[in-house]
């Protein structure tokens, strides 16, 4: 299961969404998010499976690594699923007992579970073709304007930075302190899902301490190499838009627009 989650992990295949500014990948995740939100039809969520389709094509990660990640959320959309399934009110289709689901329940069950599963590819569309240094350099750049009022950008590029960077860093030791354990007689596969998430439990003791021992590590290197924050800094690589930049900011804006309007005429 581990291995299965794919937030924070990076493709390195040559494509057009990798070579693309991460600024523009940044604005586009935002902006789909943002479409998932507004929609509330059938049509609504086709226009978002397709606009979603074409830009995993572009982006030539395959479909079936993308969709690894989606194990990672099973409980959570299942949880998601159910409670709207069967505890939203309105024209019953089936009853049993007190358990009872209605069209409306079934509706919005389906759109939540749509949602959180274009959610969780969008997302990873933008980590797997974006590095942790260029998502920190177009956050950096991309949130310039708020320094003006006092917040710290680059701090907190930094932080989401390296936040993304360990996330495959501590699932690969996570996977190492799993099997350590099972070669001493654990069991972390059978029984029911209360067993299974209390045998858990001594996993994190062991990860808690790695993950502080990698945090004071990073935190004693940034020290000797002398580092005091973005003031001063220069980039090895500058931000530039490009053609192909624009391009994709007008399709997204375009997009957003179908959405939107189609919202409010259906």
């Amino acid at each position: 299961m581990l291995r299965e989650i794919t937030l924070g992990q990076y493709y390195p295949v040559d494509s057009v969404l990798h070579r693309m500014d991460p600024r523009t990948k940044l604005l586009g995740t935002l902006l789909f998010i943002i479409s998932l939100f507004c929609t509330d039809s059938f049509l609504g969520y086709g226009a978002a499976a397709l606009f979603l389709a074409v830009t995993i094509k572009l982006s030539k990660v395959p479909f079936k690594f993308m969709v690894r990640g989606l194990k990672a959320v099973l409980v959570l959309l299942l949880i998601s699923v159910s409670f709207n399934l069967f505890l939203t009110p309105g024209t019953a289709i089936f009853q049993l007992g007190f358990l009872k689901i209605t069209w409306e329940g079934l509706r919005t069950a389906v759109f939540m579970a749509l949602r959180l599963v274009f959610l969780v590819l969008g997302s990873s569309v933008m980590t797997l073709t974006t590095t942790p240094n260029e998502l920190t350099d177009g956050l950096e750049k991309g949130l310039g304007f708020l320094k003006k009022v006092g917040v710290p950008v680059h701090e907190v590029a930094m932080m989401m930075s390296i936040a993304l960077r360990f996330i495959p860093i501590l699932i690969e030791e996570a996977d190492k302190i799993m099997k350590a354990q099972m070669a001493r007689g654990a069991d972390f596969e059978s029984g029911n899902l209360v067993h299974r998430a209390k045998s858990m439990v001594p996993l994190l003791v062991p990860l808690f301490i790695s993950a502080f021992r990698r945090a004071t590590d990073l935190a004693m290197a940034m020290e000797a190499r002398c580092y005091r924050g973005g003031e001063g800094r220069t980039k090895m690589k500058p931000l530039h838009y490009q053609r192909r930049d624009r391009i994709a900011q007008i399709v997204i804006l375009c997009y957003l627009a179908v959405i939107i309007g189609m919202r409010f005429v259906l």
